[in-house]
């Protein structure tokens, strides 16, 4: 008896790993693949402010992607979006006078100081786009986060979603692409 318990305990772990290996394989493959469409805004996904005030290396990486973007006639308006971080600043505040410092016009980029996480600022930004009447809308984020953000998006129902990952790696994604495995479950099932 239990032999039996044991071989049916290891044969649904076994399941588990190879969904996991399958989502997250997924999960990778779709951050890495950017879907560069003209759109009429972009969103960038907040991220750690320093104490110092300045954008977080993985912020950076965003927010010089969306400059990329930009200029590259991709979108019309930047969407910066995130919450006053445990360090005491506006991730949105940060990251708008980051790309003003980088030549974006103030009139571009609009901010959403209430994006605390990628659902949110999903609800947010589909008020906003009702608002400015536009239609279409490209996610910037990391690669691991991409799916999950696209998911929530979908969620408000926004058709045209794409995305583009930050050119930035770090050791730290492994937990990061670990931790978006049950985080897509909970939004999908949210």
């Amino acid at each position: 008896m239990n032999f039996v318990f044991i071989r049916r305990f290891l044969i649904v772990v076994a399941i588990f790993l190879i969904w996991f290996i399958i989502h997250t394989t997924f999960v990778i493959i779709d951050g890495l693949n950017d879907e560069l469409k003209p759109v009429d805004a972009a969103v960038v996904l907040g991220n750690k402010v320093e104490v110092n005030g300045q954008p977080s290396d993985r912020l950076k990486a965003r927010l010089d992607r969306s400059v990329e973007l930009y200029d590259g006639g991709y979108f019309t308006f930047i969407i910066v979006s995130g919450g006053i971080g445990k360090e005491g600043f506006d991730e949105a505040k940060v990251m708008k006078s980051y790309l003003i410092d980088k030549g974006i016009t103030e009139d571009k980029i609009i901010e959403d100081n209430n994006g605390y996480n990628s659902y949110i600022t999903a609800q947010n930004t589909s008020k906003i786009m009702d608002e400015l009447d536009l239609d279409s809308v490209m996610v910037i984020t990391q690669y691991f986060h991409v799916s999950r953000t696209k998911l929530a998006f979908r969620k408000m129902d926004m058709k045209a979603v794409y995305s583009a990952h930050a050119k930035i790696f770090e050791y730290r994604d492994i937990y990061s692409i670990i931790r978006e495995f049950p985080a897509y479950y909970k939004y999908l099932f949210k």
